[in-house]
């Protein structure tokens, strides 16, 4: 059994994934878009940008986090000044980080639904009157919802694993910015913590197991009802 501390890591946990998939994946919709279906210049620095947490140290992204949403960032400094609003070492902050280091994964997902959908049905679509919002909404999003659904599910699982970005961008605040990972960090530095590790561990890995399943049985779904 889990102990009440333990507890709220765990719902800590799936609140801070759920918000950073809120918030991230209707921005990784429009980027994958942007990538996949316009040219413009800047259109190669966007994708290496998108893809950058990939490739960083996640300590390394929650340092920059750091720098640009701290208190004394430039958008942190605005965002406490004019709106009262704080980041850095809260669950909003975690809330981020996880955002951004799920962001790619995000974005390849849906990229990769949209170029595999059939571009001759969007040009008849467009040939019957439909203009570029109409087209979007009503012939590419529908095709490409399983990559979607996928990326939200796939992103959701990675949230309820990032340790180095929320550590550092957020801190290790219990109640506030202590997730399922750092909390099985804190209990490996707590003498005796052993035991305590290795059952939040096990919570962790059917978390991730289940919103893996999930993924793979949305997608499916997804894709006979649209007769794939």
């Amino acid at each position: 059994m889990l102990s009440p501390d333990e507890w709220q890591a765990v719902r800590l946990t799936l609140a801070v994934a759920a918000r950073a998939v809120g918030f991230g994946l209707p921005v990784a919709v429009l980027t994958a878009w942007l990538l996949a279906r316009t040219r413009f210049p800047g259109r190669p620095v966007l994708n290496a940008l998108v893809h950058l947490p990939l490739v960083l140290p996640p300590v390394v992204t929650g340092w920059l986090l750091l720098i640009v949403f701290g208190i004394r960032g430039p958008l942190g400094a605005l965002l406490d000044e004019w709106f009262g609003v704080r980041l850095v070492f809260t669950t909003a902050g975690a809330a981020l980080a996880c955002a951004v280091m799920t962001f790619p994964v995000m974005v390849r997902a849906v990229r990769l639904a949209l170029e595999a959908g059939d571009p001759g049905l969007e040009e008849a679509a467009r040939t019957l009157g439909a203009g570029r919002l109409d087209r979007l909404f009503s012939v590419t999003l529908p095709l490409a919802s399983p990559g979607i659904l996928m990326a939200g599910i796939v992103g959701y699982a990675t949230c309820l694993g990032e340790f180095g970005a929320v550590i550092t961008f957020a801190a290790n605040i219990p109640g506030e910015t202590q997730t399922l990972p750092l909390a099985i960090y804190a209990a490996l530095q707590a003498p005796g913590g052993e035991a305590r590790a290795a059952t939040l561990s096990l919570v962790s890995i059917v978390l991730a197991l289940v919103g893996l399943l999930l993924s793979e049985w949305a997608g499916r779904r997804l894709n006979l009802a649209l007769g794939r």
